[in-house]
């Protein structure tokens, strides 16, 4: 019974639906007000799901209706099941196993697959040229991230995310060693959900909608549940790994200070995507591999030094 209630109410299913919107309204909120505009209503997310629910979905002759219509429930899916090993009201998570840190990053990289295979199968001239975008843009930010995760975990000797926040939590002030690598990750971040300047697969200016030109009705509604749900947790991913403070307080107070941080790294998103201008797809696999890459290695360098000095 407790199990079920994990999946389906919280942290599972209803809680991440009730995050996702919270967030998509909060980062539509926080870009219109950068913008000088005022932006939508509390409830304009909601009403978008259910606008969307309501529509008639589009056949697509030449797509493969299989594949084209399973990529939307399984990105949702992944995203919502990488939530259980990550701690957010304590130091350990629901879910605790040696590598568990590898396989929530796993699954946080399924969302993007399903976009590539999605608008690939759906055979669109315009949702074909965003899933090769997606693909070509995942291999550019997905190492950054990575490093700069595998660098936490090496300071911590743990590829489990709970043990990495344990090590951290017992040594507060080694966090800081880490702000390189949270910068990388939040830069690495906005191209997995694919934010400007990296929100090249989409594109409305010049390719429509990308990989979700075909997508409508309820399908695209569960897309766009996806991305939120996704930002969500790959927000409270990088709390963990890189804010890990105050996770052993009370449940209470160490929850509400998660949820803090996810709206700090929601926020700081919302700046840079309003801020930023989208770069061309090479622009930002040449950004990735001259800048981003080299300076995870730096961090992973950094790490590899303090663990060897710094007493355990």
């Amino acid at each position: 019974m407790m199990a079920l209630l994990h999946i389906f109410i919280f942290p599972g299913i209803l809680f991440l639906v009730l995050a996702g919107f919270t967030a998509e309204f909060i980062d539509r909120k926080l870009c219109a007000r950068f913008q000088n505009r005022i932006g939508p209503p509390w409830f304009q997310p909601v009403a978008d799901f259910i606008k969307l629910l309501g529509k008639e979905e589009a056949s697509v002759d030449e797509a493969d209706l299989t594949i084209f219509k399973l990529m939307p429930i399984l990105a949702f899916t992944a995203a919502a099941s990488a939530i259980f090993s990550i701690p957010l009201w304590g130091n350990k998570a629901l879910s605790i196993f040696p590598g568990d840190a590898v396989v929530t990053l796993y699954l946080l990289t399924i969302p993007t697959l399903t976009y590539f295979l999605g608008g690939w199968y759906s055979r669109s001239v315009y949702s074909m040229i965003g899933a090769v975008r997606a693909l070509t843009q995942l291999f550019a930010y997905e190492v950054p991230l990575l490093m700069v995760v595998l660098a936490a975990a090496l300071f911590a000797d743990s590829w489990s995310l709970s043990e990495i926040v344990n090590f951290y939590c017992r040594h507060p002030v080694y966090v800081f060693s880490n702000f390189l690598g949270f910068v990388i990750a939040l830069i690495a971040l906005l191209g997995k959900l694919e934010k400007v300047p990296f929100d090249i697969p989409e594109a409305e200016t010049e390719i429509v909608a990308g990989s979700f030109t075909e997508y409508g009705g309820k399908l695209l509604a569960f897309i766009r549940l996806s991305l939120s749900v996704e930002m969500v947790v790959a927000s409270a991913l990088l709390a963990s790994v890189f804010l890990p403070w105050g996770l052993t307080l009370h449940p209470v107070i160490a929850f509400l200070l998660t949820l803090f941080k996810i709206l700090f790294i929601i926020f700081l998103i919302s700046l840079f995507r309003s801020a930023l201008a989208r770069l061309r797809i090479d622009q930002m696999i040449s950004f990735c591999w001259k800048y981003l890459a080299p300076a995870a290695f730096v961090q992973v360098l950094i790490s590899l030094a303090l663990k060897g000095v710094l007493p355990r």
